[in-house]
């Protein structure tokens, strides 16, 4: 069984930064495909980046550039470091561990973008 927790949430105005933390409880991390998603009110949850345990990455075109995936395998943790945030980044984030046969999600965290 796999638990995850996030952090790192909050309200911030246009152009800041913040970084989003997601501790994995459980075994073999570093077999698992990471993933940040995020969902706004009415609408389906996103993809927003993952990282595979040796480093691999995928981004959604919306934040290229301005977000980074990062992973510490040793810790057990997940990191999404967001800049030059914006209002329509505004949502709740959700972190994500999953493997072939295996889908786990964490609570959420509400980021807040305000202008």
């Amino acid at each position: 069984q796999v638990q995850l927790v996030e952090s790192g949430g909050g309200l911030v105005q246009t152009g800041a930064s913040l970084r989003l933390s997601c501790e994995f409880f459980g075994t073999f991390f570093s077999v698992y495909k990471m993933g940040w998603y995020r969902q706004e009110p009415g609408k389906e949850r996103e993809l927003v980046a993952t990282m595979t345990g040796t480093g691999a990455t995928t981004y959604a075109g919306s934040i290229k550039g301005r977000f980074s995936i990062s992973r510490d395998n040793s810790k057990k943790m997940v990191y999404l470091q967001m800049n030059s945030l914006q209002s329509e980044d505004t949502a709740v984030y959700y972190c994500n561990a999953r493997t072939s046969s295996s889908a786990y999600w964490g609570q959420g965290t509400q980021v807040t973008v305000s202008s």
